[in-house]
């Protein structure tokens, strides 16, 4: 339910510009739906490929996650070269030539054989097309993670905390290229996040808790939660907030620590992020709720992740170009957006369908 719900939010917050984009998440929270979307990925990686570590061939538990990553990287590209030609139809059939001027489109026309050059390796990447190589990064790190962790789980994440904390300190970060800076989701800042959805899916997968419940801790969770909702909503305590953090930082603490930069994963969004999960964990009510008729649409959506992903984010860009020429319009803005939810819904209800199909055929192969 939640990784449905994560994407029908990134699916809002990829066409920006609509009234409906300040119901999301990031409007409560220090923290958006691309936090939650890294830990989940992480946690699920944990419940579907810890096992073939545990028992069975660890080189075929490599080769799975592996191909996995693969499949990952032809959708990132697929996603890519598709967002180009909505952007270029826009421009050339609808004249709209102002598209190609942001996404980080203007390098292809500028640097063009070092953006074709950077485009397969991911290097070069377009705006709203961050998620999946950080995932890839991830991913091909998996294996690693995955044996170290079931050995010593707590050294795993203490790692994971110094890998983030240097990366934030030295301002390390994966290359762009041809165009100067880093990514924009750092694998190296990012990774923290996947690391503890990862070591709590492997957790679970034994039938166990990577951080059990503590009533102390879910109390500071939840007030922590609370603080930065009204931090969030009311302009004057935001700004004795920020006039604190600013304090903090003129006396020597990094900006990862006192800033709000998401790039390198600072740390009042991953504190949010981290504490909003645990409260939300730690309901018996969430886990009633998830399981209700109501939160049926989002877990069909949650199960078909990847495909809803991507069709969503090439849904949003031509959404954008939809959009270029208007003003803001609460009402056609949702005539858009809800068709374009409702076909990621066609979309999750026919690929479920068919995978029931194909495993009813397989079981009465089986019977025979």
């Amino acid at each position: 339910m939640f990784r449905g719900l994560a994407l029908v939010m990134i699916f809002i917050n990829h066409v920006p510009g609509t009234i409906y984009e300040h119901f999301t998440n990031r409007n409560f929270g220090f923290s958006d739906a691309a936090e939650a979307f890294v830990f989940m990925s992480g946690l699920a990686a944990g419940l579907a490929y810890s096992s073939g570590f545990r028992s069975g061939s660890v080189l075929a538990a490599i080769a799975k996650i592996w191909a996995r990553a693969r499949q990952l990287y032809f959708a990132h590209l697929t996603m890519t070269m598709l967002s180009l030609a909505i952007f270029a139809a826009a421009a050339y059939w609808f004249g709209l030539p102002e598209v190609l001027t942001r996404n980080n489109i203007p390098s292809l026309f500028q640097q063009p054989l070092g953006t074709i050059i950077g485009i397969p390796l991911m290097l070069h990447q377009f705006g709203y097309l961050n998620i999946l190589p950080l995932y890839i990064v991830l991913l091909l790190a998996t294996p690693l993670i995955i044996i170290a962790g079931l050995r010593r789980p707590y050294v795993v994440l203490a790692l994971s905390i110094l890998l983030w904390a240097l990366a934030g300190q030295y301002r390390l970060n994966f290359p762009n290229y041809p165009t100067s800076g880093g990514w924009f989701l750092n694998p190296l800042s990012w990774q923290v996040l996947f690391v503890v959805g990862l070591l709590s899916g492997m957790a679970m997968k034994k039938q166990e808790q990577f951080v059990p419940f503590s009533p102390l801790l879910f109390g500071l969770a939840a007030a922590f939660v609370v603080f930065v909702l009204l931090w969030m909503r009311i302009p004057t305590l935001a700004e004795a907030g920020r006039s604190m953090l600013s304090l903090l930082h003129d006396a020597g603490l990094p900006s990862y620590i006192t800033g709000f930069n998401k790039s390198y994963l600072a740390l009042p969004r991953l504190l949010h992020a981290l504490a909003l999960f645990y409260v939300v964990s730690s309901m018996a009510s969430v886990r009633v709720l998830a399981g209700t008729r109501a939160a049926a649409p989002l877990r069909l959506l949650g199960r078909q992740g990847l495909a809803v992903f991507s069709v969503g984010t090439v849904l949003s860009l031509f959404l954008q170009a939809v959009k270029t020429p208007r003003m803001p319009d609460p009402l056609f803005d949702g005539l858009c957006l809800g068709t374009g939810l409702l076909l990621l819904l066609a979309l999750a209800w026919m690929l479920t369908r068919v995978a029931e199909l194909r495993a009813s055929q397989r079981q009465a192969k089986t019977a025979d």
